[in-house]
């Protein structure tokens, strides 16, 4: 059954990153308190939240307080562990549940409900031994990539073995870590659909959005994708059949491979917003985060409509790296805005910000906010 959680209640937030921050514009523009928790201060959600806990997620103590002050509790970072999901569950509701986490937060878990559930995966092995490792390689044959069972995210936790002499020094990077062997996929592109699904099982996406990586992080991403119909229909199909088997409730992501051969495969599952869904902050009459708080709060879902093909370009530390970027050269297309998340410290490889462009098609939205992130630092 569903239980409305109505404005002037107050939100509670796992994670104090962007994502969080986010959340938090949508919600309070709605109404809404935040309340975020996390080991941090000063934090991208907390400048924004009405309330910011600092203290250890293992803190039990402050989390059962927490969620005692709070209506209802969401996520923006599922790294969180299970003790304290559980911890806080005794008071309040938790969206997505404990479970979700626990499964998405390691790869191994992931990838066997995917494959125990029919979804098209990559080939896998799990690695305990090195000589699980001699044989997995054997097996998918190289260029095969290795990764740490442990959630890791951006590129992290990952080695390539491109043949036999690599797998000595790939295992003994995992520093006795249990790990995730994958075949590699020689892929066409990466898109993922970022969802929806409410406490009644109402679905609603934002069709399918084409990703570009740079160094294992997001670069560029546009929707719509420039992929066939049928890929387009079959992606909303798997994405849709997840969310149902989890019994899913806030936003989701489901990141794909799409082969050279039109097939898609099930690259990883997000359990809360993504960075692909940012382009939707804006351009979508409801954001990917109003989406959340929504589901979350048992609203109806919002419309995913786009206003105008979007495109999104991640801002990283790299972009301070003479001097202080030149905005308003950015600006200077009206069909541009601006996202900065509130970091005081620009690191190299470090997400900062991000900016959002609409144009008649999304590849020239996506040449727009390329040229627009040019314009930041035409020196660098």
């Amino acid at each position: 059954m569903t239980k409305t959680i109505l404005p002037n209640s107050t939100i509670g937030v796992f994670g104090s990153g962007q994502l969080g921050r986010m959340f938090a514009i949508e919600a309070r523009k709605m109404g809404y308190r935040v309340h975020t928790f996390s080991p941090e201060s000063d934090t991208p959600t907390g400048q924004v939240a009405d309330i910011e806990t600092v203290a250890a997620y293992g803190d039990l103590y402050e989390v059962r307080t927490f969620a005692q002050s709070v209506d209802v509790v969401t996520f923006e970072f599922e790294n969180v562990p299970s003790e304290c999901v559980q911890a806080a569950a005794e008071f309040v509701d938790v969206f997505p549940k404990g479970e979700i986490l626990h499964t998405t937060q390691n790869r191994l878990r992931e990838k066997t409900f995917l494959s125990t559930g029919g979804f098209p995966v990559t080939p896998f092995r799990h690695i305990k031994t090195l000589e699980d490792l001699k044989i997995g390689v054997a097996e998918l044959v190289t260029p095969c990539v290795l990764k740490t069972a442990g959630f890791g995210y951006d590129g992290k936790g990952q080695s390539k073995i491109k043949t036999a002499e690599d797998i000595e020094a790939a295992f003994a990077a995992l520093n006795g870590n249990d790990a995730v062997l994958e075949a590699f996929v020689d892929f066409e592109k990466e898109v993922s659909v970022v969802c929806a699904r409410d406490q009644d099982g109402n679905f609603a996406h934002y069709g399918v959005i084409e990703n570009e990586h740079a160094n294992h992080i997001l670069d560029v991403s546009f929707a719509p994708a420039n992929v066939s119909e049928s890929t387009h229909k079959h992606a909303i199909e798997i994405t849709q059949s997840i969310a149902e088997t989890l019994d899913y409730v806030g936003t989701l992501c489901v990141e794909f491979f799409l082969t050279r051969d039109g097939q898609l495969l099930v690259n990883e599952l997000a359990p809360r917003p993504h960075n692909s869904g940012h382009l939707t902050f804006g351009p979508c009459v409801t954001s990917q985060f109003e989406q959340q708080l929504r589901a979350v709060c048992g609203l109806p879902l919002g419309s995913t409509e786009y206003y105008r093909p979007a495109a999104m370009a991640n801002l990283l530390g790299d972009v301070w790296a003479n001097g202080e970027p030149n905005w308003a050269a950015a600006l200077t297309d009206t069909n541009v805005k601006l996202h900065l998340y509130g970091k005081m410290e620009p690191r190299k490889g470090r997400k900062m910000g991000h900016l959002t462009a609409v144009g008649e098609t999304a590849s020239e939205a996506a040449k727009i906010v390329r040229a627009a992130r040019e314009r930041l630092n035409p020196a660098a």
